[in-house]
């Protein structure tokens, strides 16, 4: 069976990246950009990480220009946004498309393992989920993700456990985390 230490990505200098190199640790794989009303999400990520990381756990952060432009930066633009106004210290791979014909094959695979389901109640869910269907139709079977942040839970066995849409909490995503985590 497939689990994502199957893969191999290119860091943001081009090198690949076996994500075996993870094996044995809790991770969360998130596909981000810089200019979304999600990118707060930075922040809660970056105090989770810090407080998380010596018990095993690890932040994998792909940027993607796919949804409204909102990644427009060359990866090394990316990364000093995101230390500069973030601080943020996890691992940030090169920048990917996660869906279409082009999309990258461990973000296929994780949305294979945890399809999307919606972006949760509310007005301002209901708001997105129309705004991504615009976005996304040219991508037709191929939309694997419906917008930035979106979040992959992956146990230390590689296996991939829970998806968190960008609307969801990130005390959920926290408290998902530290449970893997015990």
């Amino acid at each position: 069976m497939k689990n994502v230490y199957d893969f191999t990505v290119k860091d943001r200098r081009g090198n690949d990246v076996s994500l075996s190199d993870y094996a044995g640790k809790v991770l969360l794989i998130v596909n981000t950009a810089t200019g979304c009303g999600f990118t707060p999400h930075y922040e809660p990520l970056e105090a989770m990480y810090a407080d998380l990381r010596d018990l095993g756990f690890e932040i994998l952060d792909f940027p993607c220009n796919q949804f409204a432009g909102q990644a427009p930066g060359s990866d090394d633009e990316i990364h000093e946004f995101c230390t500069l106004k973030f601080g943020t210290d996890f691992p940030q791979f090169a920048k990917i498309d996660v869906n279409g014909e082009t999309a990258d094959p461990l973000f296929v695979f994780l949305a294979g393992e945890k399809p999307f389901t919606g972006f949760g109640k509310g007005i301002k869910n209901k708001a997105l989920e129309m705004y991504a269907k615009m976005n996304n139709k040219t991508f037709g079977d191929k939309t694997h993700i419906g917008w930035n942040f979106t979040k992959f839970l992956i146990d230390r066995s590689g296996n991939v456990v829970a998806r968190f849409e960008p609307t969801d909490d990130m005390k959920e995503v926290r408290a998902a985390v530290e449970a893997l985590l015990k």
